[in-house]
């Protein structure tokens, strides 16, 4: 049998490739997301009180009441909307403690078309105190905070500039 012979091509093959630029974000996240695999989220969120929950979720933020779930006649969770927002409430059955602290390191963002501004004075005008007023960001988006009673983090925003 004949022995092969080895070419600089051939060796050349057995070099480390170069190294290739990481794709732009746009394409990475193209690459990983499934159209279709999600539509919504809706948080389920534990309140120490669920009425004085319901109230500033209600009256200071503006969300309607679409359900009510009780047991034994009493309230334990209710179903809010805004927009297509939905947000669920739960009062806190205590298993884990009454002085555990509720949403560190948690933030929900809600996006609008409306008007911020108009959003934020509404919010304080009920009442609402905003841990941040509207403010435009780099990122191409006007946005304020604000905290709910249990310490969940809210950020509604509104795209102002495409990216």
């Amino acid at each position: 049998m004949a022995k092969k012979k080895t070419t600089k091509k051939a060796s050349a093959k057995k070099k480390p490739s170069k190294k290739t630029k990481a794709a732009p974000a746009k394409k990475r996240a193209a690459a990983v997301a499934k159209p279709g695999l999600l539509d919504r989220v809706s948080p389920g969120i534990t309140a120490n009180d669920l009425g004085k929950s319901l109230a500033w979720y209600r009256d200071v933020v503006g969300f309607a009441v679409e359900e009510r779930w009780e047991q034994e006649g009493k309230l334990t969770g209710v179903q809010l909307r805004a927009g297509n927002v939905v947000f669920m409430l739960g009062q806190d059955d205590w298993k884990k403690g009454r002085d555990r602290k509720k949403g560190e390191g948690f933030r929900l963002y809600c996006m609008t078309t409306k008007d911020i501004d108009a959003l934020a004075n509404g919010i304080k005008a009920r009442g609402g105190k905003l841990d941040q007023e509207p403010t435009d960001q780099p990122w191409g988006m006007r946005d304020f905070a604000l905290t709910d009673p249990d310490g969940f983090k809210i950020t509604i925003a509104k795209e102002i500039k495409k990216r």
